[in-house]
């Protein structure tokens, strides 16, 4: 499951860089940070989910 989740991360935080980069791309940058923050918050509630379960 993290494996995916880090796989997320990478592609968003990548989105992110183009997007701020290429001054036309500017709206890519900030779904790629949305989504980059969504991703991270996920993992850690379904992580803590998963350790309370145990």
């Amino acid at each position: 499951m993290w494996a995916v989740i880090v796989i997320l991360l990478v592609i968003w935080a990548v989105l992110s860089i183009v997007g701020f980069v290429f001054e036309g791309l500017l709206w890519l940058g900030v779904i790629g940070i949305v989504l980059f923050i969504g991703t991270l918050v996920f993992g850690v509630v379904r992580q803590r989910a998963v350790d309370a379960r145990h």
